[in-house]
């Protein structure tokens, strides 16, 4: 009786919270005088649960793999099954369980592994083996099917892509002082945590810094582009390119590290990615992303955004450049970054204080010390 008299709600409304299970008492409404509407009960049982498909939840239950902190590919996030497969390391279940008929697939690996047969083919097409993720191969050609790792991340950069209006900055950043500064750490960061001190490191806790001075660099947008969150700590993805996909593993509550235990968590998070021992909740929540190509001689390039982040730096390598310091030619390194925007969020003047600031700290790093 205390519920109806406090609560209003259209018939519709309570209808669907009946059927879904939902309170009303946990639902804000959004009709006059606060009155529920079907909607907002809808709207509050996505964001109040993790939704999961059937198949999905099947995976996760047989092969005890835990879904928090997953942000799933489906619709309004919800975990799909190419979602969970994502989290399995052994190629060979991974396989298996990616075709199509899962009770199919259980079936399969409670049976011998399949023998490897050789098919016959005309002498202009080379013999290929016939297994479950089979390599079609001519003397010309070679197909071999997207993986479930390919897949996920073919879909969510082309949603990144094609759904956010991005924007590009580039800087030049003199590494002089940055390289001399990391030459004096290098042993005592050593002593302290038999970690060696990168350029990486250093670049990451400058930006970290940085962050902290400007939200909207450090901020999300939800799927509706209806609210911005502007998180008051960072949570540093850094992505990790491996043979066979990329991954993103995150170093959380980034800001409250001295440099030596961010060494040693980037150290611990990356190796784990390259051994696929990251767990689910590892890979997710992050609020900026950095993508450093630099030890591969990339001059520069553009990343794409890590939703939901709001920005995700593009680190280039260090080359000797000349350039022009008090009216004289100098050779200096000089290192290209690029900071891609969400234009949704960040304007052309918030991204550029950003980068002068993270431009200036790093070069006069000793600050990062203080």
């Amino acid at each position: 009786m205390e519920e109806r008299l406090l609560i209003r709600a259209t018939p519709a409304a309570k209808a669907l919270a009946k059927r879904m299970g939902v309170s009303l008492l946990n639902v804000t409404g959004t009709g006059y005088k606060g009155r529920i509407h079907k909607e907002d009960v809808a709207s509050w049982n996505f964001q109040g649960k993790i939704h999961v498909s059937p198949l999905a939840r099947r995976i996760a239950e047989e092969h005890n793999i835990s879904l928090d902190g997953i942000r799933g590919s489906g619709h309004n996030s919800k975990i799909m099954k190419e979602d969970v497969l994502l989290l399995i390391s052994d190629p060979v279940l991974k396989a298996k369980l990616t075709r199509d008929n899962f009770a199919e697939a259980l079936e399969a690996l409670r049976s011998p592994a399949p023998k490897v047969v050789k098919e016959i083919r005309p002498s202009s097409v080379a013999p290929v083996t016939s297994t479950t993720s089979a390599v079609e191969q001519t003397a010309d050609t070679e197909k071999l099917p997207m993986s479930m790792m390919r897949k996920i991340i073919a879909k969510r950069m082309s949603e990144s892509y094609f759904t956010i209006p991005s924007f590009i900055q580039t800087w030049e950043i003199d590494m002089t002082e940055l390289l001399a500064l990391r030459k004096k750490l290098m042993d005592p960061i050593m002593e302290k945590t038999e970690k060696k001190l990168t350029v990486t490191d250093l670049i990451s806790f400058a930006v970290i810094k940085t962050l902290m001075k400007h939200k909207y660099i450090n901020a999300s947008l939800n799927p509706e582009a209806t609210e911005i969150t502007f998180h008051n700590y960072v949570n540093l993805g850094m992505a990790v390119g491996m043979d066979d996909g990329l991954l993103v593993p995150v170093v959380k509550g980034a800001d409250k590290m001295s440099l030596s235990d961010l060494v040693v968590a980037l150290k611990d998070v990356t190796a784990r990615t390259f051994s696929k021992k990251l767990k689910p909740d590892e890979q997710a929540g992050s609020t900026f992303t950095i993508s450093n190509l630099g030890m591969y001689g990339v001059d520069q390039f553009t990343a794409i955004i890590n939703q939901p982040n709001a920005a995700i730096l593009s680190v280039a390598s260090t080359k000797e450049t000349m350039v022009v310091r008090n009216g004289e030619a100098v050779i200096r390194p000089i290192m290209k970054m690029g900071l891609t925007s969400d234009h949704r969020i960040i304007d052309g003047l918030a991204a550029a204080k950003f980068m002068t600031d993270l431009k200036h700290l790093l070069e006069n790093p000793l600050s990062l010390l203080i």
